[in-house]
């Protein structure tokens, strides 16, 4: 019996990532510089977020108030 097991990544650019923070990609790059931004990595030369780091970067923010 062979098990099969699906793994979906949703990866967010910075400009979808920006949209989702309601902020410009120079603000977010600039977040991203000042180590500031949520969690992201180089993807085939591109900087990307994972959804659920994006999510979790929010949450805090609440969290902290």
């Amino acid at each position: 019996m062979t098990t099969q097991v699906a793994v979906a990544i949703s990866l967010l650019t910075v400009k979808e990532t920006a949209e989702m923070l309601r902020m410009s990609e120079a603000s977010l790059r600039w977040h991203l510089h000042t180590g500031a931004a949520p969690k992201s990595a180089l993807v085939a030369g591109r900087r990307m977020f994972r959804l659920s780091d994006v999510e979790a970067f929010i949450q805090e923010a609440f969290d902290a108030e």
